[in-house]
């Protein structure tokens, strides 16, 4: 298979074209994934965040991997929101640390409209330090979305986790349109979005290349891609879930590299149980976006030093300002 054409952003692939990427001799898609990389970004450069659970635990939903839920064996005490004054303290060692965008978390299914008022709040006081802010706090409807856009909100994550086929196996207490339908509301808002999934939950080769395609086939592809390899928490259903190897997972991150060519594809949960080589494997299939900060939410992150030295030893540097270089499009 050629180089893929860079003239044009596609959103009409097929499973069985994803398919046939993730199954590519591994040289043959790096090369692929390189290429693109290198014509919409600064291979060197990776764009750094810093994500924080304002509201942890207690969540009504069942997501399978997760340990907020309040239906599994292994949930985490329900917290009230963070206060102003802690998320902003938070938020400015971020910015000293070298993060440009600040994302905050909590564990809603769907927020009530009383419940942005302090979200509001805190979205307005952290765009006002000048780093990009994202919110992930459940379902939107579209006044909320447009009630986040006006407080400065410029990402907003809410991720399809997995291929529709494969989505009732992991939850049940929401429906994969339920996911598109916010995911339409936030991008209407005039909101970037920042939509993923989770490799390792039993899904099989169709259901990754499905997730991919469905992220691709939207009609604006999302401007950051998480890819999180799954936390296996015991007490949780996927608490023994077979662990997934480097370069299957590394396929994936160049698949979706190659299949949305301009988007930041950011290596999220699941960094702590990697090896220096994995993590490089990674940034070579295309990932150039990564957390920093000892915790994601509820499950542990590298240690910002650790990250630091690795970036060292790679010769690559955070991005501090937009990583992207001027490409065909523009």
């Amino acid at each position: 298979m050629p180089p893929l054409p860079s003239s044009a952003l596609r959103h009409d692939w097929t499973r069985a074209e994803v398919e046939a990427l993730l199954s590519l001799p591994f040289p043959e898609l790096i090369f692929q994934a390189q290429s693109l990389h290198r014509q919409f970004f600064d291979p060197t450069r990776v764009q750094i965040s810093t994500l924080l659970s304002i509201k942890s635990g207690g969540c009504p939903e069942d997501c399978a991997y997760c340990p907020q839920s309040a239906q599994h064996e292994k949930r985490m005490a329900h917290e009230m929101l963070m206060p102003l004054e802690k998320v902003m303290a938070e938020a400015r060692a971020a910015k000293a640390g070298g993060a440009t965008r600040f994302c905050m978390g909590a564990a809603w299914r769907a927020p009530k409209d009383r419940d942005l008022d302090p979200v509001c709040r805190m979205v307005k006081e952290v765009h006002g330090l000048g780093l990009e802010t994202c919110l992930t706090i459940g379902m939107l409807t579209a006044s909320q979305a447009q009630r986040l856009q006006q407080a400065g909100l410029d990402y907003y994550n809410h991720n399809l986790d997995t291929s529709e086929e494969f989505y009732g196996t992991i939850i049940s207490t929401r429906s994969y349109q339920d996911r598109l339908d916010t995911l339409a509301h936030v991008r209407d808002a005039g909101i970037k979005i920042c939509c993923g999934g989770i490799i390792g939950m039993g899904e099989d080769l169709s259901d990754r290349a499905g997730l991919l395609m469905t992220l691709a086939n939207l009609p604006v592809h999302p401007e950051s891609v998480p890819i999180n390899l799954l936390v296996r928490v015991q007490g949780t259903p996927l608490g023994e879930a077979d662990s997934v190897d480097p370069i299957t997972f590394a396929r994936v991150i160049a698949a979706a590299r190659i299949i949305m060519p301009a988007s930041h594809v950011r290596l999220a949960a699941g960094r702590e149980n990697m090896s220096e080589a994995a993590h490089a494997l990674c940034f070579l299939a295309g990932a150039n976006s990564i957390f920093w900060g000892e915790k994601l939410l509820t499950t542990p992150n590298p240690a910002e030093n650790r990250d630091r030295q690795l970036l060292d030893l790679l010769g690559m540097q955070p991005a501090f300002q937009a990583a992207s270089v001027p490409h065909p499009l523009s």
